[in-house]
């Protein structure tokens, strides 16, 4: 059987940048399929990614984006899995490099390689929130999975919204599983006037001490 990688893509009024996303994705050299979960968007974004000839599932009732990853990861085909932002693009050769690093030892179950921030072109004043070196520590765009890490630590958890890979972390210690890091970009993280991280600081700071103090407990 050969081998797929699954990469799901939640979505919400994404339509200004999903193409591209898209694209970045079509051009990789690695077998895949797509997966985008809607949350009820009221643009067209949906139907650019019917276009573009991807799976699109799209929500009964808004969910988040949290809940949707969990979804497209059922919904999955692969025996690996990643999520990446509408927002932002996989480099050339992505998947591929994440494969083989996988492959390269039998212990390796999550390979988290970098991201590396961009300006996106229509929102040229938000530069100086770009960081100026590639970096890790975000799960979307850079981290592939095999997928049975799921059926060991369970789901994503859909009561918080960030801080997920400090609880992914928790999780995992208890199974003995470790993320393996790469030194390498696999994720262009666009960085405009309304992403995520920025439109819900407060949101994460909670979700960031919730993780913390459990961690602290269950020590």
């Amino acid at each position: 059987m050969q081998d797929l990688i699954s990469i799901v893509i939640p979505t919400y009024n994404g339509e200004k940048y999903i193409r591209e996303c898209l694209e970045s994705i079509k051009a990789q050299d690695f077998p895949h399929e797509v997966i985008v979960i809607d949350d009820i968007s009221t643009d067209k974004t949906a139907e650019i990614a019917r276009e573009m000839g991807v799976k699109v599932l799209v929500n009964d009732v808004h969910r988040g984006q949290v809940a949707a990853k969990n979804i497209g990861i059922r919904e999955s085909r692969g025996n690996y899995w990643l999520t990446i932002d509408q927002d932002d693009k996989l480099t050339p050769g992505a998947l591929r490099r994440l494969y083989d690093e996988m492959q390269k030892s039998p212990d390796n179950y999550i390979i988290m390689a970098q991201l590396k921030d961009f300006c996106s072109p229509d929102t040229p004043d938000e530069a100086k929130y770009c960081k100026p070196k590639p970096f890790r520590g975000i799960l979307t765009g850079s981290t592939l999975f095999k997928t049975e890490v799921f059926d060991k630590i369970g789901p994503f958890r859909e009561d918080i919204i960030t801080g997920d890979v400090i609880d992914m972390t928790n999780r995992m210690a208890k199974t003995g599983l470790h993320i393996t890091n790469a030194d390498f970009v696999t994720c262009d993280r666009r960085i405009h006037s309304h992403n995520f991280g920025r439109t819900n600081q407060k949101d994460e700071y909670k979700d960031y001490l919730k993780v913390l103090r459990e961690r602290l407990t269950n020590k």
